[in-house]
């Protein structure tokens, strides 16, 4: 390679592009989504790792022999030093709820995924680079949701969480023979009291339970709302 004994390379700024505009589908994907990593952090993570992965590369096969002392260098130091220090970002994007439901692993991912792109572009895997975006995207966007409608059962389930508050204690175990019976599957309950007066309790219970995507959430809640035992709902889609 002889980009460094070159005042200018083109070559340099073709891979920052190709890096760049690769990462956009990313970006862009993620922007559709209203997820916290969209287009402006896609396309930053992956340039500079391009970049970074020339330098690496460049530093490693253009620093001149020496006759006193063997000099070697991994022409890939910096990029597995990439694929390492981007965890801190991945991190960041990653919530625990309060109903114990963890979001954001999909971004978090694509975090990684982005960097990766800026590292094969760097390297110049360009059709390796433009495949994989290929394949990631078809795959988000339309084989897990194909696999949703026609897939294994569990596959076809979503999860909700639910929380209610009811008038007697017995009317706990009546909600969930109720969800049972229309397919709403329980993984997670939690119940506690609701001291309203001196005489009166409530009890709050949060339940995060799966159904099949075919119930919509809206549908859901207007079920459970007309129980007359259920004195307060909500129910949140947890994806």
């Amino acid at each position: 390679m002889t980009i460094l004994n070159e005042p200018f390379s083109y070559e340099v700024v073709i891979k920052l592009v190709i890096a760049a505009t690769l990462s956009l589908i990313i970006g862009i994907e993620r922007e559709l989504k209203k997820k916290p990593v969209g287009l402006k952090t896609s396309l930053v993570i992956a340039t500079f790792s391009c970049l970074l992965t020339i330098i690496s590369i460049e530093a490693a096969y253009s620093t001149p022999p020496r006759d006193d002392i063997n000099i070697t260098m991994d022409p890939l130091r910096l990029a597995a030093q990439i694929v390492s220090g981007i965890g801190f970002l991945g991190a960041g994007v990653i919530l625990r709820k309060g109903n114990d439901s963890i979001t954001g692993l999909t971004t978090a991912a694509m975090i990684w995924g982005a960097a990766g792109i800026g590292i094969a572009v760097g390297a110049g895997f360009y059709i390796e680079a433009f495949a994989t975006v290929v394949i990631v995207v078809i795959g988000i966007e339309l084989i897990a949701p194909f696999l949703s409608k026609i897939g294994p059962k569990r596959l076809r389930m979503k999860e909700l969480s639910l929380r209610a508050r009811l008038s007697k204690e017995e009317n706990i175990q009546n909600l969930l023979t109720f969800m049972k019976q229309n397919e709403m599957y329980i993984e997670h309950i939690r119940i506690k009291d609701i001291p309203v007066s001196t005489e009166q309790v409530l009890f709050e219970v949060d339940i995060k339970f799966s159904t099949l995507y075919k119930k919509d959430t809206i549908s859901i809640y207007t079920t459970l709302h007309t129980l007359p035992y259920v004195h307060k709902i909500e129910i949140e889609n947890l994806g």
